[in-house]
């Protein structure tokens, strides 16, 4: 009797002490004391995911680019940022440099899985700020956001699932708030036209005017009068076009005249390949044929975090710094285009050298030929965005870090070969000076919007990022 009561005993015993242990873990499970991993413990790939995302979804969104763009990239990347400054212990909240910026706080004490938050932010964020796009470009931000979700329920509980999930809404749902009180910018993208004054400056020596084709304004006239994130006041405008070429003249042998005349060199009916290949390589101008300008830097920041295999933290810190950069950027690029309202080459050389010339920027998806974008032209945009990421970039992954530019790999409509650089900014250089040999931009414009596009990246590397 005793010899068959044992094994019963025993039986209980393991029972209630499996119990005892699954009710331990149940309670841990529910109460969710446990510490967190570390934001650097991830890998980048979720935000990989929501790059190349903007990246498909941007190329078609009219209205914007380049301005708007940049403007979405930086509130974006700023939000995923401070969505996950809890698992990033040496970095620090930048919402104490934002009047009216309030970031929801964490749970102290309790789980987050970091995809999570950032997989939330990203969702919440641009399925506002894509509202206009083709219906089967915008189903796509929804369908990322539950593919996701549905791999992170398998990897963590649901508990902290929800909880993570809630905290990147709640955080971006503030900086989208935010977003909105800046009345220069928000929603740029559905008027890019207003405050047009270019009838009432035609009179001004070199003054700007609509070139053909093109919507016959200036797009984003108003864009100076932004809300900026790293910049002073006093780096809202560049440097004064006259440092580079003198007083304004059409005469033969002037500064101006003499750059103009090397625009016409470098934009030939006969271009070599090499030339004609780093102008195209670098256009990024037209809608539905690629990214934008601005975005270009993100397209090259995804490579860089697959190329170096990064963590989590790398690429959400590298992904707010170029975004802040470029949001900067665009402010003070067009700030300074509208302040000294310089014409284009085109129309300063079909005026005073040859009425027959044309620039050598065309679209294949319209057929339209000999293209100028629509707004003044110095400083160059495409110079100003690129130092200013290129600087942001470097600040993470190294002032000497070379790479391989697959950008437009497999491009059908021109030799959409890779191209390798020794530094980031080398790229921004070769980006400044493709705006030339294309006849959009005189040297001048390139030359100061990667000395302008520096300063400002390095306005927001001395943000106080580090604890």
């Amino acid at each position: 009797m005793k010899t068959r009561f044992l094994p019963f005993l025993l039986l209980m015993l393991t029972a209630s002490l499996l119990f005892t242990v699954s009710s331990c873990k149940k309670d841990a499970s529910d109460n969710d004391t446990i510490v967190s991993k570390t934001v650097d413990k991830f890998d980048y790939r979720i935000v990989h995911e929501w790059n190349d995302l903007f990246l498909e979804v941007e190329r078609y969104a009219e209205g914007y680019r380049p301005c708007p763009t940049a403007n979405a990239l930086g509130y974006l990347e700023l939000a995923s940022y401070e969505a996950c400054l809890d698992g990033m212990p040496g970095y620090s909240s930048l919402a104490h440099l934002y009047q009216g910026l309030n970031i929801p706080a964490t749970d102290v004490g309790k789980e987050y899985y970091w995809p999570a938050v950032v997989n939330a932010s990203q969702h919440y964020l641009m399925s506002r700020l894509f509202v206009e796009v083709a219906s089967e470009k915008f189903e796509k931000i929804k369908a990322l956001n539950d593919k996701n979700e549905k791999i992170f329920l398998t990897e963590t509980s649901q508990e902290t699932f929800f909880r993570s999930k809630n905290h990147g809404e709640a955080v971006a749902a503030a900086v989208w708030e935010w977003m909105k009180a800046d009345a220069a910018t928000f929603d740029g993208y559905r008027n890019p036209f207003k405050e047009n004054v270019w009838r009432d400056r035609i009179n001004e020596p070199g003054a700007w005017v609509p070139t053909v084709p093109g919507p016959g304004e200036g797009m984003f006239p108003y864009w100076g009068k932004g809300r900026t994130l790293a910049i002073k006041n006093d780096l809202r405008i560049c440097k004064n076009y006259k440092d580079y070429v003198g007083e304004y003249s059409e005469a033969a042998g002037s500064g101006l005249y003499v750059q103009a005349l090397e625009v016409m060199a470098q934009n030939t009916p006969s271009l070599s390949y090499q030339t004609e290949w780093v102008g195209e390589f670098w256009s990024d101008d037209l809608l539905g044929l690629t990214f934008s300008p601005p975005s270009r830097w993100l397209a090259i920041a995804d490579q860089v975090y697959k190329n170096e295999n990064a963590n989590l933290e790398e690429a959400i810190v590298a992904n707010a710094k170029v975004g802040v950069a470029l949001h900067d950027a665009a402010i003070g690029a067009w700030n300074s285009k509208y302040f000294y309202n310089l014409e284009r080459p085109e129309t300063y050389i079909k005026r005073i050298i040859d009425p027959s010339w044309e620039p050598n920027l065309d679209n294949p998806l319209t057929g339209d030929l000999g293209i100028s974008p629509s707004f003044p032209a110095y400083p160059s945009g495409h110079a100003t965005f690129g130092a200013a990421a290129a600087e942001a970039l470097a600040s993470v992954f190294g002032y000497s870090y070379g790479m391989t530019d697959n950008c437009h790999k497999n491009r059908a409509e021109f030799s959409g070969y890779p191209r390798s650089f020794s530094s980031l900014y080398e790229m921004a250089l070769e980006n400044a000076w493709s705006r030339v040999p294309l006849g959009v931009h005189y040297r001048m414009d390139a030359e100061e919007g990667v000395r302008y596009g520096t300063e400002i990246g390095r306005a927001v590397n001395r943000l106080p990022w580090k604890k």
